[in-house]
């Protein structure tokens, strides 16, 4: 794709790196059938190639043509808003899924470009009185966990008396079981993260449990945000801030021989990986960054390189229970960020569960990190598009490998919804 950067961002870092993630893109609509807003509104603004036509005519200052698409395709209006409010619009409706970059033949860094289109579009268009303390809001108590505990626990104490719609928001409190103590020789680091403690606190014991079967000492590291929750929100700065405090936390570890940084949320993972591009123009930390970003491990990856059947299972003559239908909702940032779909399904099926055939396994719960309460209307739709496909095969659990994922599906979910080391973890404690 030709691009004519205008003035104001051709000597720009994020416009000449726009420029060049834009170039590769040939709009050949590859991307739209597997974005889950297209497939809602059908409106090609609310789809990536959309998206993108609008982020290029934003950088050269140009307002939108009609002439974007082939004549087949349907063209909603721009209904009389400006560029810069309709970039806004359209970027704000974006799941960040990333499910076009997998299908992307082109190898078009959406996800990036995403970026950048939010953090330049915020400076040229101011939010209402309302959004911008909403999003203040989020960022004060999401990504602080003492915070966000407080208010979770006090929600659920009141859970039983709140109105049917905000009780739904409010999760039900799970239990945390125990966190092995012995030593080991092995030992890796494990992020807890800022919500995942207090929404479901045994998802890091689990996985913890299951390592130390393997004879690997996870070590809990401080807890925090990752940075994504302020990535997205075009909170750049204050993104990049999280991730020096992390790196930071982190780094004496490292010194002392640690040999990965495991996470049990695919989300967080996906922006740990990220941490040495998105600092790499920082002097001080673009090689710890680096360093950080290549010790990064998805649980999922760490489990599946020391599985082995004889030690993990055991010999015990303990009869098997029957076998348990699990659909796997693969999270978004699992399948398309961290590029690991088809691991934690041999996993579930090794540890010796029936998964249950799902249908368009590709789209998106709407959780999205707070999306599903920056954008409820799409977010609710999609979530019930994606329970459809799951119930379908009739399953007795729903396993996904996202703590947002996890407590949005939950929330409306006829059966129980659990992370899929949980269930390995209750699975190899069975047989021993």
């Amino acid at each position: 794709m030709k691009v004519e950067l205008a003035e104001a961002y051709k000597k720009t870092e994020l416009g000449q790196e726009a420029e060049s993630l834009l170039m590769p893109c040939v709009q050949c609509g590859q991307c739209t059938f597997t974005c889950p807003t297209f497939r809602l509104t059908n409106d090609e603004w609310d789809g990536p190639r959309g998206r993108i036509y609008l982020i290029k005519q934003f950088l050269e200052g140009k307002e939108p043509g009609l002439d974007l698409l082939p004549p087949a395709y349907t063209l909603k209006t721009l209904e009389g808003r400006t560029l810069e409010q309709n970039l806004q619009l359209h970027l704000d409706r974006c799941l960040t899924c990333r499910s076009c970059e997998t299908s992307c033949p082109q190898d078009v860094h959406y996800g990036r470009l995403l970026d950048i289109g939010r953090e330049l579009v915020e400076k040229e268009v101011p939010r209402p009185f309302k959004e911008r303390l909403m999003r203040r809001m989020l960022r004060s108590v999401v990504a602080h966990r003492r915070g966000f505990s407080t208010l979770l626990r006090l929600g659920q104490t009141f859970r039983r008396i709140l109105p049917g719609e905000l009780r739904s928001m409010v999760p039900e409190q799970r239990k945390a079981g125990f966190w092995p103590r012995q030593e080991r020789p092995r030992k890796m680091l494990i992020w807890q993260g800022c919500v995942q403690p207090a929404l479901a606190p045994d998802i890091n014991a689990a996985a913890a449990r299951v390592l130390d079967r393997f004879g690997i000492e996870l070590i809990p590291t401080a807890e925090g945000c990752c940075g994504a929750l302020s990535q997205h929100m075009a909170e750049t700065e204050e993104a990049r801030d999280f991730m020096r405090k992390n790196i930071d936390a982190i780094w004496p570890h490292i010194e002392q021989g640690a040999e990965a940084i495991v996470l049990t949320a695919s989300g967080c993972g996906m922006q740990f990986r990220e941490y040495g591009e998105l600092l790499k123009d920082d002097p001080l930390y673009r090689e710890k960054a680096r360093r950080i970003s290549m010790l990064t491990r998805d649980i999922a990856e760490v489990v599946g390189e020391e599985w082995d059947s004889k030690a993990s299972t055991g010999s015990s003559d303990k009869p098997e229970k029957p076998v348990r239908r699990i659909a796997f909702q693969s999270s978004c940032s699992l399948q398309h960020g961290e590029k690991l779909n088809g691991v934690t399904e041999k996993l579930l099926k090794q540890a010796g569960f029936k998964l249950v055939p799902v249908s368009y396994p590709f789209m998106c719960c709407g959780a999205a990190g707070t999306y599903s309460i920056l954008q409820r209307a799409f977010s609710k739709s999609l979530r019930a598009m994606k329970l459809k496909s799951l119930l379908a095969s009739r399953p007795e659990t729903i396993a996904t490998a996202n703590i947002g994922c996890l407590t949005h599906l939950s929330a409306v979910s006829p059966i129980p919804v659990r992370h899929w080391i949980e269930l390995v973890d209750e699975k190899l404690e069975n047989k021993q």
